[in-house]
């Protein structure tokens, strides 16, 4: 794999290793990839003073989104990858973003085609820090937690897209899908958090949400939350909430469908806030 070549920003600030070189603005994918397709798996890291944090988790999430899609790659070639781009992430503010895709790479116009090995791309990229809390509105769209895409981290994430495109045409920062039992599921790009009955409650993975990496340190770090299904109809009523990601960590819900919840963030939130900092910051691959 070389290592040669020029990096460049393109407009977008973002900065990418395309199978063994730095591309910025020229052409890197072949019209005949599988990843035009949807076919391939990504994840995006949070890179806190030139350190991926939690890469360890990122990239075995990786290998097991990858698994029941039938899509092999190497992960030393992945490590390669990021060992290449990373060091132009000294060109963004702490943190910034550093995204890592595999998709199945090129191969026959057949949907079902796979011939040749997979494509990898690093990319780093600037992240825009969050406002202290969030709005956030019910989808009215359902996850469907039987289908074969469920809790898989792939690039088929146009979905994602719509619900957000949805959520920030009403003016907020992220949209809550149910899923077709019409219990809570996610965010189009957090695990969401929940205080009910007194108690803090995350769906399970079995809701069909994805199975976040800050969504599992939190469980292991707070072992009193508590995974179980509950209908969307709480968000109607309950009064303190969360949401959790790569970038915003611990992010407190302000508004629910314009609502205001009474707590943002209240006790449970900044429980977990205080615990997620301090561990976090004491191990940067835990």
């Amino acid at each position: 794999m070389s290592m040669g070549g020029t990096i460049a920003a393109t407009d977008t600030g973002t900065i990418s290793w395309v199978d063994g070189r730095i591309v910025a603005g020229e052409p890197a994918i072949r019209v005949d990839d599988r990843g035009l397709w949807g076919d391939g798996v990504f994840e995006a890291l949070k890179v806190v003073d030139g350190v991926p944090f939690a890469l360890r988790r990122h990239l075995d999430r990786l290998v097991a989104s990858a698994g029941p899609i039938g899509l092999a790659f190497d992960v030393g070639a992945v490590r390669a990858a990021i060992n290449g781009v990373l060091p132009s992430a000294a060109r963004f503010p702490s943190p910034c973003w550093l995204r890592v895709t595999v998709t199945a790479g090129p191969a026959k116009m057949a949907a079902g085609d796979r011939t040749t090995a997979p494509t990898i791309i690093a990319a780093v990229a600037p992240m825009v820090p969050w406002r202290p809390v969030t709005d956030v509105v019910v989808l009215p769209w359902r996850r469907n937690e039987h289908g074969a895409l469920a809790g898989l981290k792939t690039i088929s994430y146009l979905e994602n897209g719509v619900g957000l495109r949805y959520a920030r045409d009403r003016q907020a920062e992220e949209g809550i899908f149910a899923n077709t039992a019409g219990n809570l599921c996610e965010g189009t790009g957090t695990n969401l958090f929940v205080v009910h009955d007194g108690r803090l409650v995350t769906p399970p993975v079995s809701a069909g949400c994805l199975a976040g990496v800050t969504r599992a340190l939190l469980l292991e770090w707070l072992p009193d939350i508590v995974e179980e299904d509950l209908p969307v109809d709480v968000l109607a009523a309950c009064e303190e909430a969360f949401v959790t990601s790569t970038s915003r960590d611990i992010h407190p819900i302000a508004t629910i469908d314009g609502r205001h919840l009474a707590d943002a963030p209240g006790a449970h939130t900044r429980r977990a806030m205080t615990v997620f900092a301090e561990r976090a910051a004491a191990n940067t691959d835990p």
